[in-house]
């Protein structure tokens, strides 16, 4: 017999294997993490009305899974590892094993509070590796400045000198790559157009942009702050107003916007009448940067939802 009721569908990710539940028919597969055994999954759910298929983010694991689902329409959930967790922490679940997590996982995606998005493009997911790339290389930068200034020896100076030189070849390469990726999409040369006009975010911080946060122009000012990680957090019980707080979101968005930020408190006259106002009302500096950080992601999201430059305001 047919079932006719949404399923929904948790996948453990794992280097080689992909465990499957498929709830509530409390039905459990494996299949391998290649592009066949994807295939196989999909055949497999051909006949099955799939309310949601849910996975962690699992780093290089995930992506061919993601890209496939995303080619064939399948509605899916990518959570935080914390967040499936949690969730079995919350309902008593403490064993932890492949075959556990995918059924945990399949549970967790019955739930109508998280919502399905649409993959990437295979450009963005392109430049987005090639940013992680970019990230490692500069902490190998800063490691080989680090040692060459302990070094005494002449020959471990040379050495560090070369990786010195070699990282910053890497580095300029990868990023002729991002603008080259990004110049020849024309949806994301115009959004990179659009950021630039903002003073103070530059081509870097853009890009950063882009990649880390696909969602800008096609959500809602507040969850563009929240997704960001700079929106306050409340923390009030009866009487009690505690203190509010930031968390969570994309920290390497939240990293690339700090010194923009900086520079936006000295040349943006809007930022920086917002800077000073905070700082009188007795907010503390690291505060009051959060908050010019807050406008700026929430300036960036208004400009590319209306497709438009910045402007300065008419005195």
């Amino acid at each position: 017999m047919t079932v006719t009721i949404a399923q929904t569908v948790g996948v453990d990710i794992s280097k080689l294997m992909l465990d499957v539940y498929l709830h509530p028919q409390a039905i459990a597969r494996q299949f391998p993490n290649t592009t066949a055994g994807i295939n196989d999954l999909l055949a497999w759910l051909d006949h099955t009305a799939v309310h949601r298929v849910i996975f962690e983010a699992t780093g290089a694991y995930h992506r061919i899974l993601e890209r496939q689902l995303g080619n064939a329409g399948m509605p899916m959930v990518k959570v935080n590892p914390l967040q499936a967790r949690r969730f079995a922490e919350a309902i008593g679940q403490r064993a932890k094993t492949d075959a556990v997590d995918a059924a945990i996982l399949a549970r967790f995606g019955a739930l109508d509070a998280l919502q399905t998005r649409p993959v990437i493009s295979q450009t963005l997911s392109d430049m987005k590796e090639l940013l992680v790339a970019r990230r490692g290389l500069v902490k190998d930068r800063v490691a080989a400045n680090n040692r060459n200034y302990v070094h005494r020896a002449p020959l471990l100076k040379r050495l560090a000198d070369q990786r010195l030189r070699q990282v910053e070849r890497q580095i300029a390469a990868i990023d002729t790559e991002l603008r080259a990726l990004c110049k020849a999409d024309t949806e994301l040369k115009a959004r990179l157009d659009i950021l630039v006009s903002i003073p103070a975010i530059g081509e870097a911080t853009a890009l950063t942009m882009l990649i880390e946060m696909p969602e800008l122009g096609a959500i809602e000012n507040k969850c563009a702050a929240s997704l960001a990680g700079l929106a306050p957090i409340a923390r009030d019980s009866g009487q009690r107003s505690g203190k509010r707080f930031i968390r969570g979101g994309r920290t390497h968005l939240r990293q690339a916007l700090y010194m923009p930020a900086l520079v936006a408190i000295r040349f943006n006259a809007d930022m920086k009448a917002k800077y000073q106002a905070l700082l009188a009302a007795g907010k503390p500096p690291k505060v009051a940067i959060t908050a010019v950080m807050r406008k700026l992601t929430i300036l960036a999201n208004v400009l590319l939802r209306e497709h438009r430059n910045w402007t300065p305001k008419a005195a």
